[in-house]
């Protein structure tokens, strides 16, 4: 699917400034929003947004469908009664610059514990009217991850194939008597989710009715330790321990030399054809009803994905085995109709994934930082680019390009200088310059780049298990000159009509 020629920022929410350790769906998001009009944007990118599991990734999420309870803001719950304003002093002290998880997650998780109630006693009728409407509406998947976090929470936060053993194999007596004990806590998540789904509604009313557009993530693969997997383990490759036989990841590549060994477990493609794929028609129509537009990571993987035993310890000794391939987007998209996605195709490529990349439409992806390490053929230059497809200087996975300057080695800066025919000075300009004059319909910029920051401000090293996703910025890193800027580059581009 074509989409307009247009520009963006890459900027997850998380990373938004505001009072309580982490940003969220409060007031700086709808500032951003005015930012990027402003900016002559009209695309806003997000990682995924589902609750952060393993790592605080936002790819190891405890579900695919639910929002995350860190992104709900406080000041809302705080307004409508359901919080005392003096409960929220505290997060005041955390860190403008980096997210502090273990401490934001437990500050957080105290008052939307605090705020559910609040909201059982004081809440309206009108609004436990709409509570009730959104757990029916959302029924298919929210009645599972509640008794999931329930649980999750019951058993102090471990894996769930190490809870007892009746309630990890889900044996029906023991959940029905175990039920009525958490029903308090299933009800605390479903309310979390309500408040996560009304505010992200509102959120996007507020970007759309300013002809900005929300661009989501799908990680294909989902973690081990989630809902997902814990109420249809027939659907993935476990042992009879419940654990994974095989597990998710990549060979070793331009980002590790042993691999990315990311531990999620394995579809069993041939289960979920012959239910016609259900769970995957529902999650993307869960995403559609989050984002105007979708990014697929991992596209390759539909057509073969790297299978790697559990028992090894790296990416290394693994094997391709084939995916799903067409099968599945023609019946995602017979149920839904044709939906805006973009095929993230990066890494170990094969003309197979542009053949189902293409068979489909779908966009593909071009990374700045990858043109300059080889030659004039090199499919990441912008002269080799056709329209159908999203150009960046680079995405959450690669350093700044402030950053990756600075390490990029002398045959490749010399070769950027020839083809761009400019110094290196103000490099992060330069190249969201040649993004924004390529022939791609969409060019996407992170704001660190925006910003001109450096490795500090990076937000994910892949193969790094540890102080990933947790930069921030503050408003006053940014100048006017920046929306100016950005604003010029659009309107010369003809990417944002000229005021």
């Amino acid at each position: 699917m074509r989409f307009e020629r247009s520009s963006g920022i890459l900027l997850h929410p998380t990373s938004l400034p505001g009072n309580y350790g982490i940003g969220d769906l409060g007031a700086a998001a709808y500032h951003f929003v005015d930012w990027l009009v402003v900016a002559g944007q009209k695309i806003w990118q997000m990682l995924p947004v589902g609750p952060v599991g393993m790592g605080n990734s936002p790819y190891m999420s405890f579900s695919a469908f639910a929002g995350s309870p860190l992104l709900v803001d406080l000041d809302d719950l705080a307004a409508r009664g359901w919080l005392d304003k003096t409960d929220l002093e505290k997060g005041r002290s955390f860190s403008r610059n980096r997210v502090d998880y273990p401490a934001v997650i437990q500050f957080r998780q105290e008052l939307l514990e605090r705020a559910a109630n609040g909201f059982c006693r004081l809440g309206t009728a009108d609004d436990k009217s709409e509570f009730e409407s959104f757990c029916d509406a959302n029924a298919h998947w929210l009645e599972e991850y509640g008794l999931f976090m329930a649980f999750h929470d019951k058993f102090g936060g471990s894996p769930w194939n190490l809870w007892e053993k009746e309630v990890a194999r889900r044996y029906a007596k023991a959940i029905r008597k175990r039920i009525s004990d958490l029903r308090d806590s299933i009800q605390m998540h479903k309310f979390i989710q309500w408040s996560f789904g009304r505010q992200w509604k509102s959120l996007k009313k507020y970007a759309n009715d300013r002809q900005v557009k929300l661009i989501g993530d799908i990680p294909i693969f989902v973690a081990h330790n989630s809902a997902d997997v814990w109420s249809n383990p027939e659907s993935y490759y476990l042992d009879n321990t419940m654990h994974p036989n095989v597990v998710a990841g990549v060979p070793p590549d331009y980002f590790s030399r042993t691999g990315q060994r990311w531990g999620n477990p394995l579809y069993r493609w041939d289960v979920m054809k012959k239910n016609g794929y259900a769970w995957w028609v529902e999650r993307f129509r869960a995403m559609f009803q989050l984002f105007d537009i979708v990014r697929i990571d991992h596209f390759r993987g539909f057509v073969a994905y790297w299978e790697i035993p559990a028992s090894e310890k790296t990416a290394e000794h693994g094997r391709w085995v084939e995916g799903p391939k067409d099968d599945l987007f023609h019946t995602v998209l017979k149920r839904l109709g044709r939906l805006p996605i973009i095929a993230e195709d990066l890494g170990f490529i094969v003309p197979e994934v542009h053949v189902l990349r293409d068979q489909f439409q779908f966009p593909g992806m071009k990374i700045l930082q990858f043109a300059f390490g080889s030659g004039t053929d090199n499919p990441f230059l912008p002269h080799r680019y056709i329209s159908n497809c999203v150009v960046y200087t680079g995405t959450h996975d690669n350093d700044t390009t402030c950053g990756w300057f600075l390490t990029a080695n002398d045959q490749e800066k010399s070769f950027m200088k020839k083809y761009i025919n400019v110094d290196s000075q103000d490099i992060h300009w330069t190249l969201m310059r040649l993004g924004s004059q390529s022939v791609a319909d969409l060019s996407i910029f992170p704001l660190q780049d925006v910003l001109g920051l450096g490795k500090e401000a990076r937000m994910n090293y892949p193969g790094k298990s540890l102080g990933n996703w947790e930069w921030r910025f503050t408003w006053d890193q940014v100048k006017p000159d920046h929306a100016q800027r950005l604003h010029e580059l659009s309107v010369l581009y003809e990417r944002y009509p000229p005021q």
